[in-house]
Formats: C-alpha cells, structure tokens, sequence
C-alpha cells in the first residue's frame, strides 16, 4: 500500500442514512479512489451538527434501519480494504435510528448503585450486539465526561454524573460490555467537556482548570481507561489555555494536549480519533480546504471523523508529514480492524434488532435507578386520598393514556387528567375540576432532554404546577433530566418528588408500580440539583 493509500485510511466522513442516490455514489466513489479507513454514519443531513444553523426539519421514515443495512453492505463492496464503520449511538441505535431498541441515557445509568454496575456492562453488551447486526464494529461512545457544570448545553444527560469515580467505573463497564462482544469504543471528550458552558458543535468551550485540577477530576475516567486498554479516546473541540502556553487552542489542534498529555504523560498509545470536524468551533479555522485536517493529523489525531475535505487533506498530509508519523496512524488503525474480524470474514449482516431484550433489561434499571428524592408519607397520602375519591393524576406533555397514569389507575381510586401543552391549561378539565382534589400525583414529562429554554417547559406550565404545590399535596414524578427540577419554581413545597430519568414505558410502569406496592427506590441522584 502507498503512503497516499495508508493515509486516505486516516479520514472517517459522514454519510447519512436517508441520503440521495447521487450522494450515495459520491460515497462509494470517494471509498474506491481515495482509500478511506471507515464511515461515521448519521441519520441524515439535516439531523447533523450543521442543522442548529440551517434549521432543515428532520423527516423520519419507517425504513431507516434497512436503509442503513443495506448502504453498509453497498459501501463495504466499493472498498479494497474493509471499512471500519462507526457510529455514535450512545445510549443504542436509535440515537440516529428510527424503530430501533433505545436504553436509557448515561446519567439515567449514573442513578444506578454501584453494586448495579453490571446492567451498565449488559447496557454496552446489548448496544455492541445491535450494532454488530447491521454491521458497524465502533461505537463513538461512551462519555468520560465529569458533568460538573449543571448549565453545560450539550454534555448533562449524557454523562454519568458528577462523580469522577462513578464516572470512571461506568465508562469502563460500558466500554468491557462492547468489547466483549467484539465492538470497539471510545472515551470522549479529551481532556474533559464536562465543566464547560459552551456548545461546542457552536463555539469553543474554554477550560480554565490547570493540569493538577484536571489529573485530580476530569482526567481520571481517561487515566482509568488507558490503564484498562480502552480502544480510542476521542479529542474534544474544548480549549485548555493552561495546557497551551495561555493560547485558545482547540484541543482537536493542539500538540501540547494530544501528544504531550496524553501520548507522553499518560502513555497511551492506543487510537486517538478528532471530534467531529465540520463542528463550528473549529470548521471555519482555515480558509484552504485540507488545512484543517492537516493540522488536526499533525496535532496528533489518527482518525480525522467527519473531514469534509478528504482529497485535500491527503494531499496536504502527503506533502506535509513524515513516513514515519503516517506509518504510526495507519498501524494504529489497522490493529483496531484486525480486533475487529474485519479481514476475517464477510461482515455479517442479521435481521432485525432485539426489542425484547431491550425491554427487559430497560425494565431492569428501571426497578434499581427510579430516585425517591423527597418522601413526605407518599404512600399514605394516595392512599388517603383515594378512600375519599380526592386523589387526582394530571399528565403534562402527554395524553392521560399514559403507562404510569393507567398503572396507577387499575390499583387506585383516581380521576386521571392531561394538559398537553401549556395553551390548553385554563380549559382543562384538570383547571375545571381541581377544587375537588386534595392529593395530586404530577406526572411531568419533560419535554427535551437538553436546558436550552427550560427544557422547553412552557412558563405557564411553570407557573400552575408552583401554584398546585401550594394549594394542593402535590407528588412530583419527573420523567426527564433532573437538571430539569432547578426550572421548576416553588419545589421545596411539594409533598413528595420521585425522579424517573426515562419516559420509556418500563421506566414509568416501574415507577407506578413501586408507589402502589409501597417499595423504597434504590437509585441515588448522580448529579447534584441546587433547590430540593
């Protein structure tokens, strides 16, 4: 292979799902002359990065999942080499895939006890197997990010909480349930995009910690990765002025960062692969095209995800490094395919995902993760209320034909009540018949998972459930991020609060259930909320 082959192996562009015919060719056309090393898949054009400033509307379709086997198959034909294909799926699937299984997010899985630390191996197992069935061997996931910034816009609910120590205990199980399986994973994003405030698919996210501060919080997940082999580690489009003689020097760019941290000081030695690099905090860097990937590559980055510029960039790597410095990437990479099988066999491609087995082990960490955060008698406060026909439960953001309002309905005596949006409150039945109740059960199912705007949580939303907890005994079930609990006004007057994490149906029968049967919760809040 020559050195322009062995290079065109460092760059992983997107390709979408839902993609043309002509862009699909383009693809195919790019594998078979420039000698790629793998694809990062994405739902579609408009789902990626880039639409936070086009605004296209995503569309779904029915037929994602067969679409994505068979373009895995088309593209793995036009290579020379097997293409090592990747995808970030970090809590299944169906984080690009429609009618795929999904598992909870990663601080839903911090809510776990650590002796539960298993469900997060069968987590990663269960991710690695689905994945492998439409033939995609590395999963861009999990976070090693210490979410110690409760305003940070795009890490929060991906994360497995504030604990370094959890943090690092997680991902490492994460991660050994992939490999066992035979997936790669990957650590993200190095040195730590926790304590930042800053979307970084936006701008750049500064740092401001020096290296002691971060070798005792954010580096450890990393540290505890390199000491159990971890595949890759992902590099964050985060600055560090510390680590750069003072300089705004993204991460992804930065020598000092890549190999003077963590190829020299923590040496690791294992795949070191860019953030994604038609994010904003970086694609707008350079105005000739491939002058971003060459400095990513010359910074220390084996695998350039999402390049935009491939041909130019291979050919300003080739003009630009040293044999020696290109032989090292492609090694690095070639030893992760062979991990893989790829140059065993065929990849094999299966049938369908496993729901069931999704389902059951959702249900799972549902019965260990659902956090009673307040408890006031909560049990004997329905109950009361239900022997005088004034027990109420009010839905918002979904119908009343909910999974936890009609569990809690066949066991107790209770008018069940919905407000969808926040314009449909003062003509609600609730509003109309609320002077009768004396308990209510709020189920709030919070809209986004990300706290731009609260959550999306409509103000006049906020503002009846404050006045509810004032004027009735209010038990709050969250189904959502619990960051969402410090937009919520008045909370310290509500009777009881159960935080639930997933709005999956496991996640909200379980939830019914444990209150019905009066059974403490065994989950623990992963991250710390500054109004309960």
């Amino acid at each position: 292979m020559t050195l322009k082959q062995k290079i065109g192996h460092f760059f992983f562009p997107a390709v979408f799902i839902n993609d043309t015919e002509e862009n699909i060719q383009a693809t195919e056309k790019l594998i078979r002359e420039c000698h790629i090393g793998g694809l990062t898949f994405f739902h579609s054009r408009a789902s990626a990065a880039t639409n936070y400033e086009s605004k296209k509307k995503v569309v779904y379709t029915d037929d994602s999942y067969e679409r994505l086997k068979a373009l895995i198959i088309r593209y793995q034909k036009a290579a020379s080499t097997p293409l090592l294909m990747s995808i970030d799926a970090e809590w299944g699937l169906a984080m690009r895939v429609e009618k795929t299984p999904q598992y909870p997010y990663a601080l839903t899985l911090g809510a776990l006890p650590d002796s539960q630390s298993q469900l997060v191996y069968e987590v990663g197992k269960q991710i690695g197997l689905d994945l492998k069935a439409v033939g995609i061997q590395y999963n861009l996931a999990p976070l090693a990010d210490i979410n110690n910034n409760p305003n940070n816009p795009v890490i929060g609910y991906r994360s497995f909480g504030d604990d370094k120590n959890k943090v690092a205990h997680f991902a490492l199980e994460y991660l050994r349930g992939m490999n066992d399986v035979n997936v790669l994973g990957c650590l993200k994003h190095f040195p730590g995009h926790g304590n930042t405030n800053v979307d970084s698919h936006l701008g750049l996210p500064i740092l401001k910690e020096n290296l002691e501060e971060l070798l005792e919080n954010e580096l450890i997940p990393f540290i505890e990765g390199i000491k159990n082999g971890v595949d890759s580690i992902m590099i964050g489009h985060l600055a560090v002025p510390a680590l750069n003689n003072g300089k705004n020097t993204s991460a992804t760019l930065s020598k000092a960062i890549i190999e003077d941290l963590l190829r020299t000081k923590l040496q690791y030695k294992g795949l070191v692969i860019s953030d994604a690099l038609n994010m904003h905090s970086v694609s707008n860097l350079y105005e000739v095209k491939g002058e971003l990937e060459w400095e990513a590559f010359n910074a220390g980055n084996d695998v350039l995800c999402f390049a935009e510029n491939v041909e130019e960039g291979i050919k300003a790597i080739l003009s630009k490094a040293t044999p020696e410095r290109i032989e090292e990437s492609y090694q690095r990479i070639l030893a992760c395919k062979e991990k893989v099988g790829l140059f065993e066999s065929e990849v094999s491609i299966e049938d369908s995902p496993d729901f069931e087995a999704a389902s059951v082990l959702n249900k799972k960490i549902a019965e260990s993760a659902i956090t009673t955060l307040r408890d006031n008698q909560n049990y004997h406060l329905i109950t009361e209320a239900s022997k005088d026909d004034r027990l109420g439960i009010l839905s918002i953001y979904k119908n009343a034909e909910n999974a936890f309002s009609k569990t809690l309905s066949h066991s107790v005596k209770a008018t069940s009540f919905a407000i969808e949006n926040g314009d449909a409150i003062e003509e609600s039945d609730f509003i109309k018949k609320s002077g009768t109740l004396d308990t209510v059960i709020i189920a709030l199912f919070v809209p986004k998972a990300k706290p731009m705007q609260k959550f999306e949580i409509e103000e006049s939303v906020l503002i009846m459930i404050a006045e509810l907890f004032e004027s009735k005994k209010c038990i709050l079930y969250l189904f959502g991020n619990p960051y969402a609990l410090q937009v919520i006004p008045n909370l310290k007057a509500a009777s009881g609060i159960v935080q639930v994490y997933q709005d999956f149906d496991e996640f909200q029968e379980t939830a019914a259930n444990l209150l019905i049967t009066n059974t403490p919760t065994l989950g623990r809040l992963p991250v710390t909320i500054n109004n309960l």
